[in-house]
C-alpha cells in the first residue's frame, strides 16, 4: 500500500535532486568535443529516451492509432524545438562556451515563457513580474558581457553563447506550445510522440554531419555522455518532476527551476575545471532574483 506521508517526503527531496539531474547535461555538453558528434549525441540521447518510454506508452498509443495530421505536424514541430534545438544545438554550444555560462544564460527561460505567456495565452503580468524581466535581462547582459556592458556595442559574443540564445528562445516555443497545444494523449505518451518527431528532424542532420566532419568522433566514452543524458537529465528527470507536480503541484515543483544554476555551477567547477568568475555570481544573482519576481503570482 502506497504511503501518502512517504510520497511526500520524497517529492520534497526531489525538489533538491531534480535540477541537479537537469544540470547533468551542461557537463554532457561540455564533455563531448572529441568524444561525440553534437547531432549523434542528440539523436542517441532522445533514441535511448524513446526506447525507455515505449514500454509505457504503447498501450495508449495502439489505441489511438493512428495520428492525426495534426498530431504529426506538432510532433515534428515541437520535436524540432525541444530535441534539435535544445538538444543537438545545446551540444554544439558546449564546445566553445562553459557549463556554468549555458546554466545561467538557460535560468532565462521562465522570463521569456513568462513573457510569452502574457502575449499568447493571455496570462496576467504584474509590475514587479516586468521589474524581475528586467533584472534577468540585466543578468544576461552582464554574464555575456563578463561584467562590462557599457562595452555590449563592441562585444563579440563566443558562438557558444550564441547557440545557447538560440536555445533558450527555443525552449520557450516548446514551452508555449506544449501548454497551449491541447493533446488527447497523457504526458508520458506524448512526449514519446514528440521524441519521434525530434529524432525524424535530427536524422537528416545527423547524416550530413558524418558526411561533412572530417575527424567524426564516435568513442566509447561518447556513447557513455549519450547514456547518461538520455537518463539523468532525460527520462530519470522527467520522471521526477512529474512525480513533483502530482504530490506538490506546479507551482512548488517550479521552484527547482533557481537551483539549476547552482548545481550548473558546481558541476563546471568539480569535474570541468571552470571555476566561476566575480561575473557570474553577479549575472546569475540579477537572474535568479529576476526568476523569482517573474515566477511569484501577480495579486488580485
Amino acid at each position: 500500500m502506497v504511503n501518502p506521508a512517504w510520497n511526500y517526503r520524497l517529492a520534497l527531496i526531489l525538489l533538491w535532486v531534480t535540477p541537479a539531474l537537469w544540470s547533468t547535461n551542461y557537463f554532457v555538453a561540455r564533455a563531448a568535443p572529441g568524444l561525440i558528434e553534437a547531432h549523434l549525441l542528440a539523436f542517441l540521447r532522445w533514441s535511448m529516451v524513446f526506447i525507455l518510454l515505449f514500454p509505457f506508452a504503447y498501450k495508449e498509443l495502439r489505441r489511438a492509432w493512428p495520428l492525426t495530421a495534426f498530431e504529426k505536424k506538432d510532433a515534428v514541430i515541437t520535436g524540432a524545438m525541444g530535441m534539435w534545438i535544445c538538444g543537438a544545438i545545446v551540444y554544439l554550444a558546449g564546445q566553445t562556451t562553459t557549463a556554468i555560462n549555458i546554466g545561467l544564460l538557460y535560468a532565462l527561460s521562465p522570463v521569456l515563457i513568462a513573457i510569452a505567456s502574457v502575449r499568447y495565452l493571455g496570462e496576467r503580468f504584474s509590475p514587479r513580474q516586468s521589474i524581475g524581466v528586467a533584472l534577468a535581462l540585466l543578468g544576461m547582459v552582464w554574464i555575456v558581457t563578463k561584467g562590462r556592458p557599457m562595452v555590449i556595442a563592441e562585444l563579440e559574443l563566443q558562438p557558444g553563447d550564441l547557440w545557447i540564445l538560440l536555445a533558450v528562445v527555443s525552449w520557450t516555443g516548446y514551452s508555449i506550445r506544449m501548454k497551449a497545444v491541447t493533446s488527447r494523449f497523457s504526458p508520458v505518451t506524448r512526449l514519446a510522440v514528440i521524441t519521434v518527431g525530434g529524432l525524424l528532424v535530427l536524422l537528416p542532420f545527423t547524416i550530413l554531419e558524418w558526411l561533412w566532419v572530417a575527424d567524426y568522433a564516435l568513442t566509447t566514452e561518447g556513447l557513455g555522455l549519450a547514456v547518461l543524458a538520455a537518463l539523468l537529465p532525460g527520462v530519470f528527470s522527467y520522471l521526477a518532476y512529474a512525480f513533483m507536480q502530482k504530490e506538490l503541484g506546479a507551482a512548488r515543483s517550479g521552484t527547482v527551476l533557481y537551483l539549476g544554476p547552482f548545481y550548473a555551477g558546481l558541476i563546471s567547477w568539480l569535474l570541468l575545471n571552470e571555476p566561476p568568475s566575480d561575473f557570474h555570481f553577479v549575472g546569475g544573482a540579477l537572474i535568479l532574483l529576476g526568476i523569482f519576481w517573474v515566477s511569484r503570482a501577480p495579486r488580485p
